[in-house]
């Protein structure tokens, strides 16, 4: 069985990426590729409050991994000038730990939370009132003698990322002045990333080499920049560091990347649906045992990018599998389909 961490294209942050990654991250919004109307929205955002004199409003990015709300958090950082104080929602435990990382803002710095979701009750309470007012309320002694002291603190803007908006708490949502989605990139803008990269990496690589890893990459950078190192990898041992098409394509078909990103895993899912239950619908719980994968994996690492091709569809009576997911898999589409509900 293929752990999600282990496969190629699923987007979730390795050591490898945390190592390569930072070089390659624009440090502005010009040199940021994709996202149109993000940039412009935060370009906005960035000339008023630097009109105003004041610190950028809270901003919350949601959607899936491997997109940039990290490097989007690093770019208002440095638009703004000012320090970025990074953490994430496990690493935030106690009260405590939330009140010391406040404590040592300054004026106009960026505070950015990863996973903000998974933050506890307890600290999301700290948070409130930092947010709102830029205060700190901190309980002195215990029982009836215990009294509650505020401290001020500096103007500072929060950040926050998270793949799950809807466990994202809504007082916490609401103290958020501007909440933004990132979308899967389009071909182009993955093959300018693709490219821009493989300048970085001193990667001899032909356009149509650049394109065939850009059309694999899912839409997502951080996958991209993956397979551009895996290829390159097998470009300078089986083709003399020279990435063609053909060179790409060879590399990718080896690692088990198929021409629309879809690895093992993914097909798996697929023809468990097409094969066994005739295209569905079939429940979630009955796919994973099928697969021998566990059901949050299904949800949150394959079905994504399945729903995004139109290769599967959620209804009321389970999964389905489409006339597409077929076409791509080369299996039979079912004449008779049971009525759905919807």
């Amino acid at each position: 069985m293929t752990e999600p961490e282990d496969r190629l294209v699923n987007p979730a942050n390795k050591t490898e990426d945390q190592q390569i990654e930072p070089s390659l991250r624009p440090q502005s919004l010009a040199e940021l590729i994709g996202q149109e109307k993000i940039k412009e929205n935060l370009q906005i955002l960035i000339d008023a409050a630097r009109h105003r004199g004041e610190p950028l409003d809270h901003v919350l990015f949601y959607g899936p991994p491997g997109l940039g709300k990290t490097t989007m958090a690093h770019i208002l950082a440095n638009e703004m000038g000012v320090n970025i104080k990074v953490t994430a929602g496990p690493a935030i435990e106690r009260q405590g730990d939330l009140a010391a990382i406040l404590s040592n803002l300054r004026e106009g710095d960026v505070l950015f939370i990863d996973e903000i979701h998974r933050l506890g009750r307890a600290v999301e309470e700290v948070l409130y009132p930092a947010m709102e007012d830029f205060a700190l309320d901190i309980v002195i002694g215990k029982g009836p003698a215990a009294r509650s002291v505020r401290l001020k603190l500096p103007h500072f803007s929060v950040i926050g990322a998270t793949t799950r908006l809807a466990l994202v708490t809504a007082p916490l949502r609401a103290r958020f002045g501007a909440v933004y989605r990132m979308h899967f990139y389009s071909q182009k803008a993955m093959e300018q990333i693709v490219a821009r990269a493989a300048d970085q990496f001193a990667v001899d690589a032909e356009q149509d080499g650049i394109r065939e890893i850009a059309r694999r990459a899912r839409g997502t950078p951080r996958v991209a920049l993956r397979l551009l190192r895996r290829v390159r990898d097998f470009a300078q041992v089986r083709a003399g560091g020279h990435i063609t098409a053909d060179v790409a394509d060879h590399a990718l078909d080896l690692m088990d990347v198929d021409a629309l990103g879809l690895d093992d895993m993914d097909r798996r899912v697929l023809r468990a649906i097409i094969e066994k239950y005739n295209c569905g619908p079939v429940g979630l719980n009955t796919i994973a045992a099928s697969v021998h994968e566990e059901q949050d994996t299904i949800k949150d690492v394959v079905e994504p990018y399945l729903l995004q091709l139109g290769f599967l569809e959620r209804t009321s009576q389970g999964r389905m599998a489409t006339r597409t997911a077929c076409e791509h898999l080369g299996l039979p589409y079912p004449d008779h389909l049971p009525p759905r509900l919807f």
